[in-house]
């Protein structure tokens, strides 16, 4: 195991997170999952791993937990069908992918990873974001696999109203469904990921902050790693993530400076809900949110685990 410093933090989103609204069955499966997610990428980043083979693992555990608004547990839209983002930016040398509006997924954050590595582009959207999984063979599922009798009957709820939710558990506040990931190896090589299914009942493609990079997803090895999760239309109009790493660079904030600002007092002012998870090249986390509770985990350069739902 090397002595220099790794480090990884998630989070399976934000908002109305109330001790209320959890049973405690409820409670310790989600406890259960992000530990499980948290460890999943630590193991890698243990071994001498990369960064964004680390927040891809994390992430996929993530997506492939029902109770998370990501893969398997995505939203339904208008429509009645699934449209999942995602994004994933590897700070050593700026490279990112992303992917939105796709559907029949399994895990759209190594459709994210692969639209980095295998095509000539960053940013690839429905029809042929969906053309270029096929063409390489990307696993998908049916429409019974992203099933959830909690989602539909959510949907259901809204189904033919203008309304849209987002809140994806208690129906009394708001639950910003997105899943992410960040981390440093010991090569010093910092990545994130995000990725999400959405607002229930959503239309037109919208499309969250999650697949935006800079919004949603940043990660750069001379500032830090960031994975948002909120009020996607508000974290693009303040592109949250990349604001934290100009925060950093130009005016030399520490990290939890950096996010302070941003979290509790720009995103504040333009009623920006929500939080993100985020690294620093020597290994700090930071896991502010404006909400009232995050899912969140993390295990620090001790190799400490940490994992918490609610606010204080």
């Amino acid at each position: 195991m090397s002595t220099k410093p790794f480090s990884i933090a998630i989070h399976g989103g934000a908002g109305t997170i109330l001790r209320s609204l959890l049973t405690p069955e409820l409670e310790k499966e989600y406890n259960t999952a992000l530990q499980n997610a948290v460890e999943a990428g630590y193991s890698v980043l243990k071994n001498n791993g990369s960064s964004l083979d680390a927040v891809e693992a994390s992430v996929i555990s993530l997506e492939n937990f029902p109770l998370f608004n990501a893969g398997r547990g995505s939203v339904f839209n208008a429509k009645g069908e699934h449209e999942m983002d995602a994004s994933i930016m590897f700070g050593k040398d700026l490279s990112c992918g992303a992917v939105t509006s796709v559907n029949h997924i399994k895990n759209p954050v190594s459709l994210a990873r692969m639209a980095m590595e295998k095509s000539e582009h960053v940013f690839l959207g429905g029809a042929g974001a969906m053309e270029f999984a096929k063409a390489h063979n990307v696993l998908l599922e049916t429409d019974e696999y992203f099933y959830t009798k909690l989602r539909y009957d959510q949907w259901q709820n809204v189904k033919d109203t203008e309304t849209f939710q987002l809140d994806h558990s208690a129906t009394e506040g708001k639950k910003f469904g997105t899943v992410g990931a960040v981390a440093l190896d010991v090569y010093g090589n910092l990545a994130g990921a995000t990725s999400t299914g959405g607002m229930t009942n959503k239309k037109f493609g919208r499309i969250g902050d999650s697949p935006v990079i800079g919004a949603g997803t940043y990660a750069n090895n001379a500032t830090c790693a960031i994975s948002c999760t909120g009020h996607g239309e508000l974290f693009i109009r303040s592109v949250v993530a990349y604001d934290i790493s100009c925060l950093m660079e130009y005016k030399g904030l520490s990290l939890k400076e950096a996010c302070d600002i941003v979290v509790h007092d720009k995103l504040v002012k333009i009623q920006g809900e929500g939080g993100l998870v985020a690294i620093d090249s020597k290994g700090n986390i930071e896991l502010p949110f404006n909400s009232e509770g995050m899912y969140r985990a993390s295990i620090n350069t001790e190799g400490k685990l940490f994992v918490a739902i609610y606010g204080n």
